[in-house]
């Protein structure tokens, strides 16, 4: 990953890699500045021991930050295990314990206390003009990177890029790591079948949650070379993605049925000229006339309302669409392709502990 890092740098210097939005601003950065930073840091890495085989867990949202601090880590030869902050502490220990990582980073303050408890070094994504953590064990992001310091890139394709977690009901927590040559070989496939271009813009709603997300997004981007977009929050994806109008969308099941919903929302009841004339468009029965009439009047102006006014990769990694959302999407003529999520899930050996830690898990007095 970090090698097509440095070949899109080399090769499209001045051409926008990432935008982010702050404060309702969209900022960017080029291939040739993304490139400076992540070195830039993986040199701060490097200057606290960082190095192959260690891992850095990531607690945040989608954001620039993260981003950035996996790809250094990779270039580092250590590996990124991206975390849901919703994820409960019970599970966030296990995974800590499990993988005893040399760093970890959270993007605000909640997130920041909960890991001090766990590990030793905080990375804190901390906005400009909030005075730094006081715990001496919290390192400010924008303090870690070394950019007079040139480190060399320490990682081979077998090594693993990610390593994702999740909880299966009744079955403890599962494990799945993803290496730099896997990757790369899927996100060939998905560029040439999805006919992805540098020209392409890609929203990341849920950067890197899922393993999904990073076969089928952010290994293609590096690959081929188009734009990746953040959201300011999860709570303006929505309005962000609008008004972008990206060419590719990478999501879930659960992302597209979200979407779904917003449609109906928008929708009067199943008995109005609106409604009818978009369920005509399902219908190969319905006559040209009618489908015209349905296409320019309510489904090409709910594209833009949604954002997929331009799309042309809608992709669903995982479980494919259920009937209604798929029935909905093919009426606004947006081809939702199926891509799996089939890589091998471990699961984590359950913990020993002692008759006070089994106690506090129980909740019951040692």
């Amino acid at each position: 990953m970090p090698a097509w890092l440095a070949e899109q740098a080399r090769h499209r210097p001045r051409a926008t890699a990432l935008r982010h939005k702050r404060l309702g601003q969209w900022e960017q950065l080029s291939w040739h500045s993304l490139a400076e930073k992540v070195e830039a840091l993986a040199a701060g890495l490097a200057a606290r021991d960082f190095g192959p085989g260690d891992a850095l867990l990531l607690v945040s949202q989608p954001r620039e930050e993260a981003l950035c601090l996996s790809l250094a880590a990779q270039w580092r030869g250590g590996v990124a295990v991206p975390v849901e902050p919703s994820v409960s502490d019970q599970t966030l220990g296990r995974i800590v314990r499990h993988l005893t990582p040399l760093f970890t980073f959270a993007d605000d303050d909640q997130q920041v206390d909960r890991l001090l408890a766990l590990s030793q070094w905080v990375i804190d994504a901390n906005p400009r003009g909030l005075r730094p953590h006081p715990d001496a064990n919290v390192v400010e992001y924008r303090t870690l990177a070394s950019p007079d310091k040139k480190v060399t890139a320490s990682v081979r394709p077998d090594h693993d890029a990610f390593i994702f977690y999740r909880d299966a009901a009744g079955h403890g927590i599962e494990e799945q790591r993803i290496t730099h040559a896997t990757l790369i070989r899927e996100a060939r496939l998905v560029a040439e079948k999805e006919h992805l271009h540098p020209a392409d813009d890609a929203f990341a709603a849920r950067a890197f949650a899922t393993a999904a997300q990073a076969r089928y997004l952010v290994a293609p981007w590096l690959l081929t070379g188009f734009r990746l977009n953040f959201p300011e929050s999860l709570e303006t994806r929505d309005n962000d993605r609008r008004e972008l109008a990206p060419t590719l969308v990478a999501g879930t099941r659960e992302t597209y049925g979200r979407v779904a919903r917003l449609v109906d929302a928008r929708l009067p009841g199943t008995n109005s000229v609106r409604r009818r004339l978009l369920d005509g468009l399902s219908d190969r029965r319905s006559s040209w006339l009618l489908r015209t009439a349905a296409w320019w009047l309510v489904a090409r102006p709910l594209r833009e309302v949604i954002g997929f006014r331009r799309t042309h990769a809608a992709l669903v990694a995982g479980a494919a669409l259920d009937d209604d959302a798929a029935r909905l999407f093919k009426a606004l003529r947006i081809d939702v392709r199926t891509w799996p999520d089939d890589g091998q899930w471990q699961r984590l050996p359950e913990p020993i502990l002692s008759a006070r830690q089994a106690a506090d898990v129980q909740g019951q007095p040692a």
